[in-house]
């Protein structure tokens, strides 16, 4: 109840104060969605204070209260705004949609999603920041739709949201399949999972803007989800989806070939994990290398033709920009960071997959608070891992035999 009542508060302020406009509008429809859950989890806290074990309060009512609040709060917007921008709308859709949208039209024609240097170089003034994709290769298979047909439904939003969907729903039909005395409270933190990653205000209102996080995020819960339930290879291929589509997956594919080599299986997690990332990169690396090296590298860098609008003010960005030789002090924190992870990666690996979930966790969010350009919606990533956690701890499976 109080997750719902502060998201519509949240939304409702978000409606009325926001600059983007695309966020107001999913301030208005949202408010309206959290609002109704938050009366819908008041009734069911006064049904189970009354009579204790109600099925008005029950698991399966709490996860149609959360399926509603999805369905208000991100899906309904999505489907809104996708359909106000087909109708000549151009307030209705972040620049992360637009880019998606034409890497896939440059993909389908040209065999590649990226522009290069030269080619940017020509654009207008305001249109520069537009012509780079820093996504990987498979972002693009999402602006597909929009290529073939110019209609609501071809949003890449759209696309972001059912591919997110399925992704999760997986992941939730693999941690609940193991039976045991712990189900209900593994079941109970399944559900809390799913909140982190949907009906959480970071996460609605990115998949109802923007989206192209969601199902980077969604891959990388259930390839932690396969893991917990002992499948290595099939957890590799997850993360080796998510990782080709964002850089923002490696870190998670890393710190998951660890554990798998402390369970004899990295090579197998492994050939998943990187290989696919790799896959994809090869042909258009042989398309236009420079081009992906100016998308991929320099651009996320800072050393694009124009810099990335990521400026969140967390300490990594305040940093660079009130301290001499600011970005050059946020790197080297980066870079201990990175070092210290590594060094606990070596010396003491993760053995269980919601150990693995929390070392990502802790390892994006000082990432992302220590980046000199970075997004407050990038939190998402390490609010859903670190909730996910005890859900994958309640639905371990151990090996049989220790390694």
């Amino acid at each position: 109840m109080g997750l719902y009542a502060v998201s519509a508060v949240f939304a409702a302020v978000t409606a009325a104060t926001s600059t983007l406009l695309p966020h107001r509008a999913w301030g208005t429809l949202a408010t309206i969605g959290y609002a109704l859950a938050a009366l819908a989890a008041a009734g069911q806290l006064l049904a189970r204070r009354r009579r204790a074990g109600t099925p008005l309060a029950g698991l399966p009512a709490r996860w149609a209260v959360t399926g509603f609040a999805w369905a208000t709060t991100a899906l309904l917007p999505v489907v809104a705004q996708s359909i106000q921008r087909a109708g000549g709308r151009t307030d209705r859709a972040q620049e992360e949609v637009i880019v998606v949208e034409h890497a896939g039209a440059r993909l389908a024609e040209h065999g590649t999603p990226y522009l290069g240097h030269d080619a940017i170089a020509a654009l207008p003034p305001g249109e520069q920041l537009l012509g780079y994709t820093p996504y990987q290769p498979g972002m693009a298979l999402f602006g597909l739709p929009r290529a073939a047909a110019d209609a609501w439904w071809t949003d890449a939003r759209v696309w972001f949201a059912l591919v997110t969907a399925l992704a999760l729903a997986a992941a939730v039909l693999t941690l609940r399949a193991t039976a045991g005395p712990g189900a209900p409270r593994r079941d109970a933190a399944v559900l809390r999972a799913v909140q982190a990653a949907t009906v959480l205000p970071v996460c609605a209102l990115t998949l109802a803007t923007g989206g192209d996080d969601l199902p980077v995020l969604a891959f990388c819960l259930l390839a932690l989800a396969l893991a917990a339930a002992g499948r290595p290879g099939r957890a590799g291929l997850a993360v080796g989806v998510a990782g080709a589509l964002k850089l923002f997956a490696w870190p998670v594919a890393v710190v998951l070939v660890c554990w798998a080599v402390t369970r004899r299986a990295g090579l197998r997690t492994a050939l998943g994990a990187l290989g696919l990332p790799v896959l994809a990169l090869l042909p258009v690396l042989l398309v236009d290398r420079d081009a992906l090296v100016e998308n991929v590298l320099r651009f996320p860098l800072g050393h694009g033709l124009v810099t990335s609008p990521a400026q969140s003010p967390f300490p990594g960005h305040l940093i660079a920009s009130a301290l001499p030789a600011g970005r050059v002090v946020a790197a080297a924190l980066l870079v201990a960071v990175a070092v210290a992870i590594a060094v606990r990666l070596l010396r003491r690996p993760p053995r269980t997959a919601a150990a693995t979930a929390l070392i990502c966790g802790y390892g994006l969010l000082a990432a992302i608070l220590l980046m000199p350009s970075t997004r407050f919606g990038y939190l998402l990533y390490p609010i859903a891992l670190l909730v996910t956690a005890p859900a994958l701890a309640l639905a371990e499976r151990r090996p049989e035999v220790a390694p």
